[in-house]
């Protein structure tokens, strides 16, 4: 159900309000309001989204706490008003006394986009997560990738932390600041003088062009809506401590998946967002900052990294490395114990992508990893 008021019933609940306001403050005001909702009615139900948060008993500035919800308790949606420019819902709440009251709707998802975030995550159900994530600064939280008032899904908090399940490089053809719910400004201008004077020969950088927009999954202790995009500037990426010191400021890793079965794969210090991962065998998909595209389509990866670890030595070593490929998600590693096989879509020499099979086996003390034939990478004829 769309929750916007028509006009007729803006005016109507103005004019109830103001004249309570006249005779008797928010008893009345409440009382007024409620007699309009039982004319009018709303059919709708919505789901909390903050931690906790109060159903009041008017949505004027003094008003009394009736009932305190959190996240993930749903309530009927009554009526709604919006009042000194903030958007409250009337609802009522199914405790066992039916509390009935107001609460800002920034507390709330309502139904309908809980099930278009619902069926972003039906459609995600079957791939594996190919990176996690975390927000450095409160985002919203989108149902497709781009900045758009019908779009938004609600704003999630500062350090929520999530799945990545795929990402999208999206053109600039507006420069965006930090925070994507501000109103997007207008690409400036470029200097000929200094475009003149770059390096011809240097390629294209991928900020320069593009903006990322990450596709995620939430827990339902974060969110009740689980799924949807964000905005790649206030995101980010949570490599394993133990891998994380062998990318380059050139090359970033952007997924990542174990060879090895561990009980946990991060462990959480205590008093602290930081995570431990327990050092271990990884096949890693990396990146460079270079522009790529085919057919206006970026690769997800263009370097490949199989990194076993020793246990007796307690150090890791390369299995294999390549570079130079033009791959796209998502990555899958299959299997348990000591054989495993990993998935990786590669675009091969005639320009076409295909599925790569690497079996992953025990060798020794180690792991060993066999390269399917027909690898095509840049430069190879």
């Amino acid at each position: 159900m769309n929750f916007r008021l028509k006009l007729s019933r803006v005016a109507l609940t103005g004019a109830l309000a103001g004249a309570a306001f006249l005779f008797g403050g928010c008893s009345m005001l409440d009382s007024a309001v409620e007699n309009f909702t039982s004319v009018v009615g709303m059919n709708d139900t919505a789901t909390v989204t903050a931690n906790t948060a109060q159903i009041r008993s008017s949505y004027a500035v003094v008003a009394a706490d009736l009932l305190e919800v959190k996240r993930g308790d749903r309530l009927d949606v009554l009526d709604q008003v919006e009042f000194e420019k903030v958007l409250w819902y009337r609802v009522r709440a199914h405790d066992e006394d039916k509390t009935e009251g107001w609460i800002e709707a920034q507390n709330l998802i309502t139904s309908e986009l809980l099930e278009k975030s619902r069926e972003i995550a039906e459609q995600d159900k079957e791939l594996p997560a190919q990176a996690t994530g975390q927000l450095r600064a409160a985002s919203n939280l989108r149902l497709s990738p781009e900045i758009s008032e019908s779009n938004l899904i609600y704003r999630l908090d500062n350090g929520s932390p999530f799945e990545i399940i795929d990402w999208e490089y999206v053109p600039k053809d507006q420069n965006i600041s930090g925070d994507d719910s501000s109103t997007p400004q207008p690409a400036k201008e470029k200097d000929p003088a200094i475009e003149a004077a770059k390096d011809k020969a240097e390629p294209e950088k991928l900020e320069e062009k593009y903006d990322i927009w990450y596709r995620v999954r939430l827990d339902p202790s974060v969110s009740p809506a689980p799924s949807g995009w964000l905005f790649g500037r206030q995101v980010e990426l949570q490599v394993p401590s133990d891998i994380v010191f062998y990318q380059s400021n050139t090359k970033k890793f952007v997924t990542w998946q174990r060879l090895d079965s561990v009980a946990s794969d991060n462990v959480p210090m205590t008093g602290s967002n930081i995570k431990i991962s327990r050092p271990g065998s990884w096949v890693i998909l990396s990146r460079t900052n270079e522009v790529k595209a085919r057919d206006g389509v970026e690769p997800d990866f263009d370097g490949i990294l199989f990194l076993g670890y020793d246990k007796i030595r307690q150090e890791h070593y390369t299995i294999r490395r390549i570079e130079g490929v033009w791959g796209l998600l998502p990555l899958k590693v299959v299997g348990s114990g000591d054989s495993r096989t990993v998935s990786i879509q590669l675009m091969n020499q005639d320009g076409k992508m295909e599925e790569k099979i690497f079996p992953v086996a025990k060798s020794g003390a180690g792991l060993k990893v066999t390269v399917p034939e027909g690898i095509y990478t840049e430069g190879k004829k």
